[in-house]
């Protein structure tokens, strides 16, 4: 593809840096230091920003107010997304064409709508409903009562358990498992823990993208629940009867214990835990292993344990930083 149609392709301004030709081929992207002379990059941290000066790539992807650089420039208001438009650009998808594996098993009194892709030895259980062009990979399984909507995409090893509901447009990773029994135990009279059914389903709204070996456990009563847009990374628990908001995106092994509520917009990176009953809410930020045991405001950002302003926290940890040098002043002394 030739620089000026991918220009045109992402919506972007191409302005030709020295010697730069619009018509040069584009073979791909790519990152930054690696890029080739027919090959596109991008530069959305301005950590990167002095990179774009040597280069190699045929044009850089930059936000419209970056510097002229000797190379030609694609300018977009947000070149993050640009550069995940221009991988689909290059980027071959398999196409898993509809049809039914002979090894798969499929209970009579499942609807599996048109278009479906079903792989090698996956279960679809009594009482699904599948909708339009879904497509599951090998051993994926779908218990009793299971719903999903229009394209559903299920990576090989996916487990939905029973009388749990998907939308459309949902993405199940290789080893996800939405529905296992919720972690709840009553304490008998002899001291033995005794297990609480767990009754209510796991809801996964439209759009929701589940990453590999992640569990969204069931609710003892009533439902847990994933909102629209959601996107929850791999080694992710949410508990049971917990509620996640529109948007939100839960990174790499984030705990959610019991009946938390997360709200709209929420970004939990990576290792946060969340104490049960409790909210989060819209648009907070919590930075990596942020450990929640409260409530946190709108629009918070926290860090540490317990969870604090972020300002606050950057401020103790210089202090920190300074203990040994403050100790060695005392003995000095």
């Amino acid at each position: 593809m030739k620089l000026k149609d991918l220009a045109e392709r992402l919506g972007a301004e191409l302005v030709a840096g020295e010697g730069s030709l619009q018509d040069v081929e584009i073979t791909g992207v790519t990152g930054i230091e690696d890029a080739g002379p027919n090959q596109v990059t991008f530069v959305a941290n301005p950590k990167y920003a002095g990179l774009a000066k040597t280069t190699r790539a045929a044009a850089v992807i930059v936000e419209p107010e970056f510097a002229e650089l000797s190379v030609a420039t694609l300018r977009v208001k947000n070149p993050y997304l640009a550069f995940a438009k221009a991988i689909e650009v290059f980027y071959a998808a398999p196409v898993y064409a509809p049809g039914v594996h002979p090894t798969a098993v499929i209970d009579p009194t499942a609807k599996i709508g048109a278009g479906a892709h079903i792989g090698p030895y996956v279960v679809v259980s009594g009482g699904c409903v599948l909708g339009e062009n879904g497509v599951l990979l090998a051993h994926v399984v779908l218990y009793p009562g299971v719903t999903v909507g229009d394209r559903f995409f299920a990576h090989a090893h996916a487990v939905v358990r029973e009388g749990c509901r998907l939308g459309d447009d949902v993405v199940l990773q290789n080893g996800a498992v939405i529905g296992a029994d919720g972690f709840g135990f009553a304490k008998g009279p002899e001291g033995r823990w005794v297990k609480i059914v767990q009754s209510g389903p796991a809801v996964l709204e439209d759009a929701v993208e589940v990453q590999a070996n992640a569990c969204i456990d069931r609710a003892s009563i009533g439902e847990t629940r994933i909102g629209r847009g959601a996107k929850v990374d791999n080694l992710v628990q949410v508990g049971h009867g917990s509620t996640v908001g529109e948007n939100t995106l839960l990174c790499a092994q984030v705990g959610l214990a019991g009946s938390t509520t997360i709200g709209k917009n929420v970004i939990l990176a990576g290792q946060v835990g969340v104490a049960g009953h409790l909210t989060v809410g819209d648009g907070a930020i919590a930075t990596a292993q942020t450990g929640i045991p409260g409530d946190v405001a709108a629009g918070a950002v926290v860090s540490g344990y317990p969870a604090m302003d972020n300002r606050d926290w950057l401020r103790m940890v210089a202090a920190v930083r300074r203990v040994p040098e403050l100790l060695r002043k005392l003995r000095e002394k």
